[in-house]
């Protein structure tokens, strides 16, 4: 591929030099595209020597070429890494003030932005909506990292790793992250043997239209300011469901609960994402949602107790044992069900829940998970067995999905494979219930 790299005036931007290498060893000839103060932190013979292509910032240079609409017609993909606030605003604004912004305007393949900046300036009302705009035009926009970021300041803002950045800006063209070849790129999802078609094919437009919205993740309580109650939950498989909904043609939110940020990267364009931390965020969030949405699929990992109440401060070592209080959480999902039994929700809204159970001495993990969706009164329930450390933060699950019949719960659908494999299959299963 011909990727072309921006690079904006952060301090994050020596990082970008291990993007540049990155996909240079995968083979793709890249092109760094720096603003004027980018170059004030890293110079042009060090893109220059990368990249083995000539280094401009300005639209007067190369004008025989015509430069400033080449660059970007010619390219696979564009990938801005860091992109500071000042970039997200001039972009959103259709500026074309200098090289790089001139290439984002005449690209018409994937854009990939990795934003870099303070906490504040990230969470600012104005970026927020610059990024909610980008997002909405089809570019992908990752997630920051949180951590150290200028001087003594941490949180949210910080760039993702470089082969973090490398992965997402592939994953929007579809090619693996891994060196390129042939067989990297062009890889399809085998179907099942009883469905000779893809998964992709199997999901497209199967929800065209439709607003869908996925919990993911696992929910935190918080014990003092440092500590908490949560659970082993990454978020790949409710991730997954939204990038599988949004190919199947729905308009998605994503409600994401502590969700790394490598794994929201991941995700396709258009999918908006809230970040939540407790079940009373979580709570509110898909309550805010309820009234307006087709579907909801509750794949979220819910703490069903939080301390009755939470230190100010962090909690020390007294020498005594220590006995801290539970109180019952909100049960969400039959909150939503009782919402939409009353009337309060979209006409038609299917409600599909999540079980993730390991049994007892006495009672099977797939019984209690069929008892759970009778008892939820939910459309439909995935189930997966996590006992034996089987889903919880792999890359792979196996579920069966229920629907309540006239005799109990019925298998409708069972799936085994990559979590976007059994995305595919439980969206499938989500459509095919709409359409009965």
């Amino acid at each position: 591929m011909r990727i072309v790299l921006g690079v904006t005036g952060g301090i994050a931007a020596y990082k970008a030099a291990h993007v540049l290498r990155g996909l240079r060893e995968r083979g793709h000839a890249v092109r760094v595209v720096p603003t004027e103060a980018a170059l004030r932190f890293v110079g042009a013979p060090t893109w220059e020597a990368l990249s083995g292509e000539p280094v401009s910032t300005t639209v007067f240079e190369g004008v025989e070429n015509v430069e400033h609409v080449r660059i970007g017609h010619e390219a696979d993909l564009v990938v801005v890494a860091p992109a500071t606030a000042d970039l997200l605003a001039r972009a959103r604004a259709g500026m074309a003030d200098d090289l790089l912004t001139a290439t984002l305007l005449t690209a018409t393949c994937p854009v990939v932005v990795a934003p870099a900046m303070h906490t504040e300036m990230w969470f600012n009302a104005a970026t927020v909506d610059n990024v909610a705009t980008l997002r909405a035009r089809g570019w992908t926009v990752i997630e920051p990292a949180s951590g150290r970021l200028t001087g003594a300041d941490t949180g949210p803002g910080r760039l993702p790793e470089p082969d973090d950045i490398i992965q997402a800006a592939l994953a929007a063209t579809g090619r693996s992250a891994a060196p390129d070849s042939a067989d990297a790129s062009t890889v399809t999802p085998v179907a099942p043997a009883d469905d000779s078609r893809t998964d992709e094919s199997r999901a497209d437009g199967a929800l065209s239209g439709a607003s869908v919205i996925v919990s993911a993740g696992g929910t935190r309580e918080p014990l003092d300011p440092v500590r908490f109650l949560g659970n082993r939950s990454s978020g790949k498989q409710g991730a997954a469901l939204a990038a599988a909904a949004a190919t199947a043609g729905a308009r998605v939110t994503l409600i994401a609960a502590n969700v790394d940020s490598d794994v929201l990267a991941s995700l396709p364009a258009g999918v908006d994402i809230e970040h939540v931390s407790t079940t009373a965020e979580l709570e509110a969030a898909c309550t805010a949602h309820a009234s307006s949405a087709d579907v909801i699929v509750m794949a979220a990992a819910v703490s069903d107790y939080r301390p009755a109440a939470a230190a100010q401060h962090k909690m020390k070592k007294t020498g005594d044992d220590l006995t801290i209080a539970l109180v019952e959480n909100p049960d969400i999902l039959r909150g939503l069900v009782e919402l939409r039994d009353a009337g309060r929700t979209r006409t038609g809204q299917l409600l599909v829940g999540f079980a993730a159970e390991t049994g007892s001495h006495d009672t099977s993990a797939e019984s209690l998970a069929q008892a759970k969706l009778l008892r939820k009164g939910c459309d439909l329930l995935v189930f997966n067995d996590v006992s034996g450390d089987r889903a919880f933060g792999h890359d792979d699950n196996a579920v069966v999905v229920y629907r309540a019949g006239a005799d109990g719960a019925e298998e409708v659908a069972r799936s085994e494979g990559s979590k976007a494999h059994v995305s595919n299959d439980v969206i499938a299963a989500v459509a095919a219930e709409r359409s009965r």
